[in-house]
Order: structure tokens, then C-alpha cells, then sequence
């Protein structure tokens, strides 16, 4: 193998440590430990310990407050601790976890007051890194990014008076392949593995985002290049300047475990004692969660009794729809639905008036399409209108930044002003609420893009671009039959409203984070108006009907938003026949009435006043100074996937993830198959997200937001520099008292679909089978076919509760009923 090959090999391989991390401005929950999902749980924890000294578990405390408030089943966790060879009194095993922390953070070494050569390493890093992976922030740009960051580092680092012999940066190769063969001279390839898994881990949040840059690639990408290799070349020139080593000590001792090598384990071979609480914890749930569900399954018989709904509505499956939903089901006769928010469109939408496009679907999902807003016409009028306000509105910002920035003009600005600014200022912080009423009074006075222009979506074979502009009429229909069959559709209403969702922050460097992860990060909006403008095509709901799929001529569907802080929904109903305005009417009064009581609900959760819901959250929203506007996905434990009547009464307290799914719709597994492998990834990543950033929020959460100083609009540091931080806010997972509000507990999937075929889609997917044998996730179905009994997923594709010797269950008919989830 030759030297080249091997680098690139050990890179590969080394970069699997860190997770990949999004920037700020479409910030993507996922696992901070991904890397290590082949391993065992407590493996993977082990490895984040020693690499980036990080918690993996939730503290004694913390599980001696879940134990007093009853959330820990006593006898469950008798059971575990029994099994696993602990002492089975709760007291006992308390006292031992407190211990071991106290003995570990008294042998820990203290803080260095020296600085290091290591510590120069990455504070002259990271300062270019900051200048060359800037989004559009900096006044005066990075010389030569377009030519990649090692060789604009090789242009411009020699004139760094920071490092040493600077002049020799200059003298570097050309290609950075070359610059680290020179740098691991005189280390064995069986160690370069572990020296670039110590160099990447030593700023996972800077090499996170340059493995998804990388690996995902945008503009920016496009314009700017960077590199694994280049990136690596340069910090090991800069270790060798500074005197730092190139290998870590482990290494240069020889006690270094090779990469991928089983770590953390009880001595005698079994899971931490913490994880043995964790397990019980999660049981505890989990067993009310199923318990609920299979109650619903055996009780609740599904049947047509000819009640036709006045609306449907499809909602995501984020854990803040669950709530949302209970309150519009209350309101009237409607259904309601979840699908994941993209609903199943992987797009890169263009804004009217938007210079790029963002990636709108799911990380682990492709775009395949580039829907553009595009005016249309007989609306010159209301185009011209919002032109006019935009540029208005945008030259003045532009001017108010160059007279803030220049510094001849600074001080005799703010000289003149002053008295403006401050009567603003004090108006934000004394009176949020009412700006925000006025600034959206305001925006109500000019007409938005949605109502002048038009969505590009029939394909476009002329256009340019790296994805095709539109879609093939054969691409339409099967993204609509795709929504109706994972639901197990055979019912339409009047009116169907696809909702997508969004939130509404003011100042919040972390605000992608509250909108809709499926949609990377962003609105949900512009998916949920392409569905509904497909459905509403003629000649797509013929196609449909040749498929089975009979869509009423007098259906009509729309497209919504669901804003997340205020739980007021909008409606996009521009489009709707005279027909059917009433309906419209009708329902946008009851989604106002569901709003409020989602509201107090949500309210009462960030402890605040839920007596004026309504006015309290719409402050929230608009007051630049709220740390905590919403709490996003916190609380999340649970996802169940099967029809709405089986939690339809359950308040599930806004924690459970909720997918619609027939399975009497879906004999082949196929819609099954697309949510396992599809929302159900998804979730997982949401749920380590938000465990790893509750367990230790300093090494994969991002602090405190009071200290957050946000860096070139890809993330934030703590303090004046450093490391990006890569994952949720101290704010978004704890409560003001410091304690934690969302309980750190692994997703438990509850599936309603006879087991045999829940089994047949995992042994097609290694993947799947690999989170679940390795505890990153738990998965129990409660099988119709079965007298509704639950399995529970062990390992290797077998259940607890299920013979290996067991019958097949006798074939049900493939016939769907009626839905009404």
C-alpha cells in the first residue's frame, strides 16, 4: 500500500471519533458519539470519556431525584441490579456511584495555569479556522479561499507573527498528503490511527464541521474548500512549530488501545452501575408506554361508522405536534396525522428573493430536487410592493452596519443616535410583546412572496444546476402515494391540511434547532405546500386512483404552519375555492382555540404564567433577552408508530414522537421498512442529542447561551475563542434551578405491526440490528396478530415473549380500514 493510500486510509478511519456538526444557521440534532454506534453503549461512552472527557451518564443525583419522584419502578430495578451482580438495595448502589464520582474528581489532575504547546496549537488554529470557514460575518475576508484552506494557510500563515518561523509555512508542499508523510516520519503506520484520532479530537466541534462540510458539501464548500487531509496537515505543521507532540503520550508509551478496542466495562465484565439505573429507568417508561398501547390495541376496535371528518390534518412526528394535536382533536371532529416533517419531499427550496437554497429533508436523505419561488403572473402589483419594502428595509440595514462598522464614521454615529438607539432598545427589552405585535403588523401591511409567486414544480430540463429544477410528473405521484400508504390512508376529508413547523425566537444564536430537524434545521413550510399543491394536481390524483388511492373530488388540500413557541398555526389558504371557504374558516377558529389551550400547556411547562397563555409565549418569542422561548424537543423518551386511536386518549406530556402507520395497509412491510429506516434514525439521533447534551452539557452541549459569543455564523464559542461548541445549550435541557428538565433516557420505539414483519425488515437492515444490540435504542411491538401481546427486542433478531418454535400468526386480510389517526 503506498504511503498515500495508507493516510488517506488512517484518516478515514480516525475520523469516524468525532461526529459531524451543523452550522448554526441550519443546526442539525445528531449523535455527538456516532461514531462509535457499532459498540456497545457503555463502549461508546468509554471512548467519549477518553477522548473528549465527557460524561456518558447521568449522575447519581440526578438518579436519586428520578428514584424519589417514583420514575424508577422499584422492583424493576431490583431486577437489574440482581442481574448484573450489583447489591440489589437502591440506597446501597447510590451511595456507591456517589463515591466512585467523588474519588474520580479527587484524582483528577488540577487545572494547568501554564499554557502548553498543545494550548498554542489550537488557539492559532483555531483563529484561522474561524477566518476561513466564516459565512458571510467577517468585514475583511481570509486572502486565497479559494484555493482551500491549506494552501490559503500556506499563502497567508507565514505572516502570523504567532508562529514560530513563520517564514517556513510558506515552504510547505503543495499537496498536504505530502506536508503529513514529512510530519510522521518516524512513526510506525499501525500508530497513525491514533495520532489523527488525537489531533481530530482534540477540536471535535472545528473537525465536526469540517467532516459535514465534507461529507455534505454546499456552496460554501463549493467556493471555499476544505479538507480532513489539508486541515490535519496544517495543525500537525503548527504541533511541529510549536513544539507540541505529533503523537499522544499513550501512544509514544506504548499503552495506547488500538482503535475500535472494547473500553468501559465493570471489571468482572458487566455494564457501569450507571447504566444498570439507566436501563431500569428507561424499563420504567417504557413498560407505561407499551402497557397504554396495547391496552388501546385490544380495547379500541377500529371500524367505519360512516363519520366523515371535517379536516385532516398532518402533522410532523416532533414531540411538540403531540401536543398540539390532543388540542385540535379536542376542538371539533378532526383527525389529525404524523409524518415526518418533510413529508417525504427531499428538496433544496429557493426562497423568492434567496440567493441559495437550503438543503429542506433529513441529513441521512439526499436532495433530489430544487423547488424555487418564482412570480407569477397578474401579480405585478403585490410583487412590486414587497420589492420595494425588502429593498428599503435592506438598505437601510446595509447602512446602519457600514456606519456601525466604519470606523470613520463609529463615534459620530452613535454620537447622533444615541437617543434613538436607546428609546429602541429599552422599547425591546421593556415591552417585547409589543414589538413583536407591531413588527408583525407591519409585515401583515406588505404581501408575503407565498402570495405572488409560485413553486417550480414540474421538472425543468433546460435549467442548470446540480440538482434538477422540479420534478417528473412520475416523481409527484409517488411522493403522494408514499404520504397515504406509511399513514394507511383510505379516508379524505373536505379539507387536508398538511402543517409543517417552524419557531419563532428572537437573538438565539441555537433558533435552527427549534425548527423542524427532518427538514434539516428549517421551516416546514415550503415541503408542506409542495405536498398540497401536488395533491391538488388533476392529473396526479388520476394516477393516484390507478394506484388504489380514491381522493374525493370535493377534497381539497392546503398547506400550514405550526409555530412551536406560540402554537398558533397558519394557514395557506390562498388557493381554496369559494366551496370550501367556510370549512377553511371554520377550521382556522378552531385552530386558534387550539392554540390557546396548547399554549398554557406549554406555559406551564417553562413555569410561567399559563393564566394569559397567548400573551406570555407571544412575548417569548419576541423578547431578545428569553433563554428559554420553548423547550424544543426536551422530554423526548418515546416513538410509536401505528394509528392515532391507540394514544388518541393518552396525554403523552409532549414526550413521544408519533408516526402514522397501518399495518393492515401494508402487507409487503415496505412502509414499515421506510419509517424504520427513515424518522425512526432520525429520532434516535434527536434523542443522544438531547441525553449527551443533559449528561454533560460542557463536553457535548455548548454551555451556558448567557456566555455563548457567536463565531462567523457556523457556531458558537464559550468565551473569546476556542473550540466550537457542539451541541444544545445548557438552557434548551435544564430548568432555572439547574436541575435538569429533560430526563436523559435512550428513545424507546413501540411498534403496532404484527412482529414477524417487524423482524423480516430488520434482518434486511444491519444497521438497524446494530443500534439495537448495542442499546442505543429499544424497540417493542405490540402485535395485533397476537392477541395483542408485546415484544420486547433482545438481540440477534429475537424477542422476550416469543417462542424461537413460535407459529407464524395466522395471514389478516390486507384490506385497510378505515384511518382515523
Amino acid at each position: 500500500m503506498s504511503t498515500e493510500t495508507a493516510i488517506h486510509d488512517s484518516i478515514e478511519q480516525a475520523s469516524t471519533a468525532v461526529g459531524r456538526v451543523w452550522p448554526l444557521h441550519s443546526f442539525v440534532t445528531a449523535n455527538p458519539l456516532a461514531g462509535f454506534e457499532d459498540r456497545p453503549f457503555h463502549e461508546a461512552v468509554a471512548h467519549g470519556e477518553r477522548l473528549f472527557g465527557g460524561d456518558g451518564y447521568p449522575s447519581a443525583a440526578v438518579f436519586r431525584r428520578a428514584w424519589e419522584r417514583g420514575q424508577i419502578d422499584p422492583e424493576i430495578l431490583r431486577e437489574e441490579l440482581e442481574r448484573n451482580g450489583h447489591d440489589a438495595d437502591p440506597e446501597t448502589a447510590l451511595d456507591r456511584m456517589s463515591a466512585e464520582a467523588a474519588a474520580d474528581d479527587s484524582s483528577a489532575d488540577p487545572a494547568e495555569s501554564e499554557t502548553t504547546p498543545s494550548d498554542r496549537v489550537d488557539s492559532v488554529l483555531t483563529k484561522w479556522l474561524a477566518s476561513f470557514l466564516d459565512q458571510g460575518r467577517a468585514e475583511w475576508p481570509m486572502a486565497d479561499r479559494s484555493e482551500g484552506f491549506y494552501r490559503a494557510f500556506r499563502s497567508v500563515g507565514r505572516h502570523d507573527r504567532e508562529i514560530p518561523d513563520a517564514a517556513a509555512v510558506g515552504d510547505l508542499p503543495d499537496d498536504p498528503i505530502e506536508t503529513l508523510a514529512d510530519r510522521l516520519d518516524g512513526h510506525r503506520r499501525d500508530e497513525w490511527v491514533a495520532i489523527f484520532e488525537h489531533h481530530l479530537t482534540a477540536l471535535p466541534g472545528w473537525s465536526g464541521l469540517i467532516r459535514q462540510r465534507v461529507e455534505d458539501g454546499d456552496s460554501w464548500q463549493s467556493a471555499h474548500p476544505i479538507t480532513l487531509p489539508g486541515y490535519l496537515a496544517v495543525r500537525l505543521t503548527l504541533a511541529d512549530a510549536f513544539g507540541a507532540p505529533i503523537a499522544p503520550a499513550a501512544v509514544s508509551d506504548g499503552t495506547a488501545d488500538a482503535p475500535g478496542t472494547s473500553a468501559g466495562a465493570e471489571a468482572d465484565g458487566g455494564v457501569p452501575l450507571a447504566e444498570v439505573w439507566l436501563n431500569a429507568w428507561e424499563a420504567t417508561y417504557r413498560e407505561e408506554l407499551v402497557d397504554a398501547v396495547a391496552e388501546e390495541s385490544a380495547t379500541r376496535a377500529r371500524s367505519d361508522d360512516g363519520d366523515r371528518p371535517d379536516a385532516q390534518l398532518v402533522f410532523c412526528i416532533d414531540t411538540r405536534s403531540e401536543v398540539i394535536r390532543r388540542h385540535v382533536e379536542a376542538t371539533g371532529n378532526y383527525e389529525t396525522h404524523g409524518y415526518a416533517g418533510f413529508f417525504g419531499v427531499p428538496m433544496r427550496y429557493q426562497g423568492y428573493g434567496s440567493d441559495v437554497g437550503a438543503d429542506a429533508c433529513p441529513p441521512i436523505v439526499d436532495a433530489a430536487h430544487r423547488i424555487e419561488e418564482r412570480p407569477t403572473d397578474g401579480q405585478d402589483h403585490r410583487h412590486a410592493s414587497h420589492d420595494r419594502w425588502t429593498h428599503a428595509v435592506e438598505a437601510g440595514e446595509a447602512l446602519l452596519h457600514s456606519l456601525k462598522s466604519n470606523a470613520a464614521t463609529a463615534f459620530s454615529f452613535v454620537e447622533t443616535s444615541g437617543s434613538g438607539y436607546g428609546a429602541a432598545l429599552a422599547a425591546r427589552t421593556l415591552l417585547p410583546g409589543g414589538v413583536r405585535n407591531l413588527l408583525n403588523a407591519v409585515d401583515e401591511r406588505v404581501p408575503n412572496a407565498r402570495e405572488f409567486c409560485r413553486q417550480t414544480l414540474e421538472r425543468d430540463d433546460d435549467s442548470h444546476g446540480d440538482l434538477p429544477l422540479g420534478m417528473a410528473f412520475e416523481e409527484r405521484v409517488e411522493y403522494a402515494a408514499t404520504a397515504f400508504e406509511l399513514m394507511g390512508w383510505d379516508e379524505f376529508a373536505r379539507v387536508v391540511a398538511f402543517a409543517g413547523h417552524a419557531s419563532e425566537t428572537s437573538n438565539n444564536a441555537f433558533g435552527s434547532s427549534l425548527d423542524c430537524g427532518a427538514c434539516a434545521g428549517n421551516p416546514g413550510g415550503p415541503n408542506a405546500r409542495v405536498l398540497a399543491s401536488i395533491c391538488n394536481d388533476d392529473a396526479v390524483r388520476t394516477a393516484l386512483a390507478a394506484r388504489g388511492i380514491e381522493i374525493p373530488e370535493d377534497t381539497v388540500f392546503v398547506a400550514a404552519e405550526h409555530n412551536t413557541t406560540t402554537d398558533e398555526v397558519s394557514l395557506y389558504d390562498d388557493s381554496v375555492p369559494a366551496s370550501h371557504a367556510d370549512d377553511v374558516e371554520q377550521l382556522r377558529a378552531d385552530l386558534a382555540t387550539a392554540a390557546e389551550g396548547a399554549a398554557a400547556e406549554r406555559a406551564e411547562s417553562l413555569n410561567a404564567d399559563s393564566s394569559n397563555a397567548g400573551r406570555e409565549t407571544a412575548r417569548r418569542a419576541g423578547d431578545w433577552a428569553e433563554t428559554r422561548p420553548e423547550w424544543g424537543l426536551a422530554g423526548n423518551a418515546g416513538f410509536v408508530i401505528g394509528p392515532r386511536d391507540l394514544t388518541a386518549d393518552l396525554d403523552l406530556n409532549g414526550r413521544a414522537f408519533l408516526h402514522s402507520y397501518d399495518w393492515r395497509a401494508d402487507p409487503d412491510g415496505d412502509a414499515l421498512e421506510g419509517i424504520l429506516t427513515g424518522p425512526m434514525v432520525v429520532t434516535q439521533w434527536i434523542n443522544t442529542q438531547y441525553y449527551f447534551a443533559t449528561v454533560d452539557t460542557a463536553a457535548y452541549g455548548s454551555g451556558s447561551k448567557v456566555t455563548h459569543n457567536p463565531i462567523g455564523n457556523v457556531g458558537v464559542y464559550q468565551g473569546n475563542g476556542g473550540d466550537l461548541m457542539r451541541g444544545l445549550p445548557l438552557q434548551s435541557v435544564t430548568g432555572t434551578d439547574g436541575e435538569p428538565y429533560h430526563q436523559p433516557l435512550r428513545l424507546s420505539t413501540v411498534i403496532h405491526a404484527p412482529v414477524d414483519r417487524v423482524t423480516d425488515v430488520l434482518s434486511e437492515h444491519p444497521t438497524l440490528t446494530t443500534l439495537l444490540d448495542n442499546d442505543w435504542l429499544s424497540l417493542t411491538v405490540v402485535d395485533p396478530t397476537r392477541d395483542h401481546e408485546a415484544f420486547h427486542y433482545e438481540e440477534e433478531l429475537s424477542w422476550t415473549g416469543l417462542e424461537a418454535d413460535a407459529e407464524p400468526a395466522s395471514p389478516q386480510p390486507a384490506v385497510a380500514p378505515p384511518a382515523d389517526d
